[in-house]
């Protein structure tokens, strides 16, 4: 025989569905009106102060980090291992700014290795090395201590 099915079941998720539809297009619409009339700024969301990358999102963490890793011009680098960027795909420029990591020696754009770091992300975006070198994890340790404004005990 089956399932029994009332008629509820089947005319609230159609309603459902089309009232979903309706407000979609009602916002399409109203987006094409503002954008015609030049308004479109009021309705995008203000992402600049939750981008990882605004001063103030930032952690103590990435900003040593990048206090670490120096940006240099591609067309500085001797011997580049790579000929493109393994986070965003493209092919170096000679005046691009680029940061070497000094575990791996891999190389990235500069920019796109701080969003890397932005998202709380302290491996290699290629092969996962710690960004911060070895012989100088130590004293990362201790500035970051230090910029926590933790009081130590003595």
């Amino acid at each position: 025989m089956g399932f029994p099915v009332g008629y509820t079941e089947l005319l609230l998720p159609k309603l459902f569905l089309q009232i979903l539809s309706l407000l979609s297009f009602l916002r399409k619409l109203i987006s094409a009106l503002f954008h015609y009339l030049g308004l479109q700024h009021f309705l995008e969301p203000d992402t600049i102060n939750h981008h990882p990358l605004h001063p103030q999102f930032q952690s103590v963490s990435a900003l040593l980090i990048r206090e670490i890793l120096p940006v240099v011009r591609f067309q500085e680098v001797a011997d580049p291992a790579e000929e493109s960027c393994a986070v965003c795909l493209y092919e170096f420029q000679g005046d691009d700014e680029i940061r070497r990591l000094r575990n791996c020696r891999h190389i990235f754009h500069r920019r796109c290795l701080d969003r890397w770091m932005g998202y709380e992300q302290r491996t290699c975006p290629l092969c996962r090395t710690p960004l911060i070198p070895y012989d100088m994890q130590a004293c990362f340790n201790q500035s970051l201590w230090d910029a926590s404004a933790i009081p130590e005990f003595s």
